[in-house]
């Protein structure tokens, strides 16, 4: 599993090769699990695999977002799980408060009481159009940035690595919680 400054050095090519692996590589991971076991939390503070989908099809839905924004807009500031802010008055947020908080996703959208099969499909989806992005963006469009809370500026060739290494983290995660280990 490489980080994201490991994917960082790797060939753009290598990251959309990664992204692009994995819808199917989740499939690997629920395939012959009912979806009892897939909903089923290996401990109280992990999530279920279930969870784990729901998660990452919200967060691709969320990087379309900030995609279409960074292809309208200059550098503009975007918000991103768990990190807070060097200035948080800047960027309209109370002290001590996460901008994107996926602990809340998992209780306020009731990712348990989700369908797991229905979200892997939909994170397909939605992965496929990220794909079909990148694959739409002219060579000086990679360039093209956002304001990240904690690294500064990240480009969209950046955001693959990014990108990877979260998956690369909730596969391994899933595969976890699917045979019962935190």
């Amino acid at each position: 599993m490489a980080t994201r400054e490991e994917y960082a050095g790797l060939p753009l090519v290598d990251r959309l090769d990664r992204l692009t692996r994995t819808p199917s590589d989740l499939d690997s991971v629920v395939h012959g699990h009912s979806a009892a076991d897939l909903a089923r939390r290996p401990d109280t503070k992990s999530w279920s695999v279930t969870e784990i989908l729901c998660h990452l099809r919200d967060i691709e839905e969320l990087c379309m977002l900030r995609f279409r924004t960074m292809l309208a807009i200059d550098d503009p500031k975007v918000m991103v799980a768990g990190a807070k802010v060097p200035d948080p008055t800047e960027w309209g947020l109370r002290g001590g408060e996460l901008a994107i908080d996926p602990e809340r996703w998992v209780e306020e959208r009731q990712y348990s009481r989700c369908d797991g099969d229905a979200a892997l499909e939909a994170f397909r989806r939605r992965r496929r159009d990220s794909l079909d992005l990148f694959g739409r963006l002219q060579p000086e469009q990679w360039q093209r940035g956002c304001q990240h809370p904690t690294p500064g500026h990240v480009t969209f060739a950046d955001w693959t690595g990014l990108m990877a290494a979260h998956d690369d983290n909730h596969l391994a995660q899933a595969r976890r919680a699917v045979m019962g280990t935190p």
